[in-house]
């Protein structure tokens, strides 16, 4: 049997991994009687663990939130993610936690055995992040996005649109999607009657906000696709559909989420849904993929491929 401080971090860890346990299957994991978890989680208790029971066949033991934080058990691998998470999160992308994330970051070191010290020391002396120059976003817009989402509640903000244009806007918020370090809400527009996609780091919040609402059917199963494909086709004005001469797998390594959205046709082909403010950029786009094409859609693309390969072939003489 384990000693009753090694069984205690034990039954902690185990509350802390599933959202619920049965006593039996707590007192099974321990090899211990069921009156032993129960003492047990007395003793978590008496150390501040807010653990909940409820009685009965259906009932079980689960840990909630209390007042303060207490100390977490994480297992190695955990312990690593979390490291690599805040250095990661200390390099730049949301606007304000870069200094939190450096004092977490020491707490946690501090702690950390020898061994994974070391792993994670290594991944720190040996990688060199690269400075991106794209749009940070405030942590508290982030965090009042994602609590208006949470709880159902109208969102009133200021959007300063592409070409500057500043407008009012009152939301129905539903999730928040993260793709290349850019955030993006997913919202029905209530003024305009139609789920749209905003840029948060273009979000000027204006509360009080408010009502509450009924959530509705989201305009996509999958809203990473959903905003891939806003964000890559939906936005410009010339789009094209064409059928790409690679696997899926191998034109996601060169195209990006925001540069267009794949689809599978077979082994050796997937469909290519992108845009463009021209003709033009789009021709220049499907050919630095690299990729035989094949167009799909427009039709005047294909014109415009023809006048362009005829331009080049009077520039080669």
């Amino acid at each position: 049997m384990l000693e009753t401080s090694a069984r205690l971090l034990r039954l902690l860890s185990l509350l802390q991994a599933h959202r619920e346990w049965s006593g039996a299957e707590l007192a099974d994991r321990l090899a211990v009687t069921p009156r032993t978890v129960r003492r047990d989680v007395d003793r978590l208790r008496e150390l501040g663990y807010p653990v909940h029971s409820a009685p009965g066949t259906a009932g079980g033991y689960r840990l909630g939130a209390g007042a303060q934080l207490p100390p977490l058990l994480l297992d190695d691998e955990e312990a690593v993610a979390v490291a690599v998470g805040l250095r990661t999160a200390a390099g730049g992308g949301v606007e304000g936690i870069e200094e939190t994330s450096v004092r977490a970051l020491a707490k946690l070191e501090q702690v950390l055995p020898h061994r994974l010290r070391r792993r994670v020391g290594a991944l720190t002396a040996f990688t060199v992040p690269m400075p991106t120059g794209g749009p940070r976003v405030d942590a508290e817009v982030l965090t009042e996005l994602a609590h208006a989402c949470r709880d159902c509640r109208r969102l009133r903000f200021d959007y300063t649109a592409h070409d500057g244009t500043v407008s009012a806007r009152t939301v129905e918020p539903h999730r928040l999607v993260c793709a290349q370090r850019r955030w993006y809400l997913v919202a029905w527009d209530t003024g305009r009657e139609d789920w749209r996609t905003y840029r948060v780091d273009r979000i000027v919040p204006t509360p009080p906000h408010g009502p509450r609402f009924t959530p509705r059917t989201p305009p996509a199963e999958d809203l990473a696709a959903y905003v891939s494909q806003g964000v890559s086709t939906r936005v410009y004005a010339r789009q094209a559909t064409v059928l790409l001469h690679a696997s899926a797998e191998a034109a996601a390594a060169r195209i990006s989420p925001s540069a267009g959205v794949l689809e599978a046709v077979d082994e050796g082909h997937c469909l290519l849904r992108t845009g463009a403010h021209t003709l033009e950029m789009l021709v220049v786009h499907l050919v630095m993929t690299g990729f035989d094409f094949e167009v799909r859609e427009p039709p005047e693309l294909v014109d415009r491929l023809r006048e362009i390969r005829d331009r080049l072939s009077r520039a080669l003489g």
